[in-house]
């Protein structure tokens, strides 16, 4: 009897141990660390997810803008508005002049410069009319340009573009000749044929002074007046697409 009570006994105390020894390895199996290599590091663990595979070459080509380099030629007419108001009486020479492209430029049918694009340059003349002789002159030139979108900007060379005041040598001589021919008639009133060509030298006198201090008519350009340039060398623009 006492056999068996001790044979159960240690039956049950080996059940016991074993399922601690159970519990013990799962426990662990569940906290082993990630295991490591050579040199102490962690091996990464892969993961579930999405993973961006690289772009293809041809996919980087296409996102990048091409960018190539247009020729327009000399002689290209460029169809631009004043930006700024400038005139024989009111501007000086190397006073600065900017405008921009109403009109765009294509070459081989593709547009190289867009419409707005900004052209900056400087009057080279501002002459006053005279008193006596001289018509107003006024000329100006236009020396870069920068294309529509973009900070670049290019050295052109461009023909002036000159404007003379009109003559007045016919208004001149009926400001002379009205006043002589009225002293011309004062004076045959008064003295007869003498007195008429006293009045008519008179008359004339006054006419001419009056030439004398008035001067002539100034010539101006409006901001917004229309002009068209001509390109006297060729110009080499970068355009993208």
């Amino acid at each position: 009897m006492r056999i068996t009570i001790v044979s159960l006994m240690l039956a049950t105390v080996c059940v016991s141990g074993c399922n601690r020894s159970d519990a013990a390895t799962t426990g662990s199996a569940l906290a082993a660390p990630a295991a490591t290599n050579g040199e102490g590091s962690a091996t990464p663990v892969g993961t579930v997810g999405h993973v961006d595979s690289p772009r293809a070459p041809e996919a980087v080509a296409a996102a990048t803008p091409v960018v190539r380099e247009v020729t327009i030629p000399a002689g290209t007419l460029l169809t631009v508005a004043l930006d700024t108001a400038v005139g024989s009486d009111i501007s000086r020479v190397e006073q600065p002049v900017t405008a921009h492209l109403t009109r765009p430029v294509h070459v081989h049918s593709a547009v190289v410069l867009a419409q707005g694009s900004r052209l900056s340059g400087v009057v080279t003349d501002a002459t006053r009319s005279a008193k006596v002789k001289g018509r107003a002159h006024l000329a100006i030139r236009f020396d870069s340009l920068t294309p529509s979108g973009d900070d670049q900007r290019y050295a052109i060379r461009t023909m002036s573009v000159a404007r003379t005041a009109q003559g007045t040598k016919q208004k001149d001589a009926l400001k002379i000749g009205a006043p002589a021919a009225g002293g011309a008639i004062i004076g045959a009133l008064l003295g007869g044929k003498k007195g008429a060509l006293v009045g008519t030298a008179v008359g004339g006198g006054a006419g001419t002074a009056v030439v004398l201090s008035t001067r002539g008519k100034e010539v101006h350009l409006a901001k917004g007046a229309p002009l068209t340039l001509k390109l006297s060398a060729p110009l080499t623009v970068r355009v993208r697409g």
